[in-house]
């Protein structure tokens, strides 16, 4: 993939005051600029193709669907898109999954104005970008495995049942839930009932525990 002279950033938060500082940085890039900007992650899917962005900066926890969710289904719908995580969290497990999800690289707000813009350039570049920590992480991760004979373990969940399971977690409805992803109320409660069979709970308490613990919700 050529690097074009001029990438278009589609930038996707849910912190309005966090976007426009973030944008004000990327825009004074002569080579940077912000095409458009996006509250959630399920506008910022609808958004990437309309926009025709080259490069999405997604926010790990939004409303809707997180970041790492909107990843899987941009990098799906358009794979020529290129992804960055932005996070103001330094967790392996948000890395780990922000790396499945197709993202090349996961920046930390805590250092975005410093590590923002040249992630952005990295990633067009077709190069990753992670920070100190992250490369450790993996590293260890991959010796502790290695050591192991092991593979990483998977979210036994579908990409569906992930998007249901958030919006659930939310406190939304059945109706309101099959309104967001356009399926039926029957259908919404087999994937209920399946997620909840996988995880091996037994109700909305259960499945809000988990959702904060793999980051699909704040706590």
């Amino acid at each position: 993939m050529t690097t074009p002279l001029k990438t278009r950033i589609l930038l996707a938060d849910d912190h309005l005051v966090v976007r426009r500082g973030l944008r004000l940085v990327l825009d004074a890039e002569p080579d940077l600029e912000v095409v458009g900007e996006a509250g959630d992650g399920a506008e910022a899917v609808k958004l990437a193709g309309e926009v025709e962005a080259d490069l999405a900066i997604l926010d790990v926890t939004m409303p809707r669907m997180t970041g790492l969710q909107a990843a899987t289904e941009l990098a799906r719908r358009l794979p020529a898109l290129r992804l960055l995580i932005l996070s103001m969290h330094n967790n392996e497990q948000y890395l780990f999954q922000a790396l499945r999800a197709g993202a090349s690289g996961y920046v930390l707000k805590s250092v975005a104005d410093r590590d923002l813009v040249e992630a952005c350039r990295a990633t067009m570049r077709g190069e990753p970008f992670l920070y100190p920590d992250a490369v450790r992480a993996l590293m260890r991760e991959h010796l502790e495995q290695a050591a192991r004979g092991e593979d990483a373990p998977e979210d036994p969940l579908s990409s569906r049942e992930g998007e249901v399971l958030k919006l659930v977690a939310e406190g939304n409805s059945t109706r309101e839930i099959a309104e967001v992803l356009v399926i039926s109320p029957k259908t919404v409660e087999r994937h209920r009932a399946a997620i909840l069979e996988k995880l091996g709970m037994r109700d909305r308490v259960d499945l809000t525990r988990y959702a904060i613990r793999r980051g699909l919700v704040e706590p």
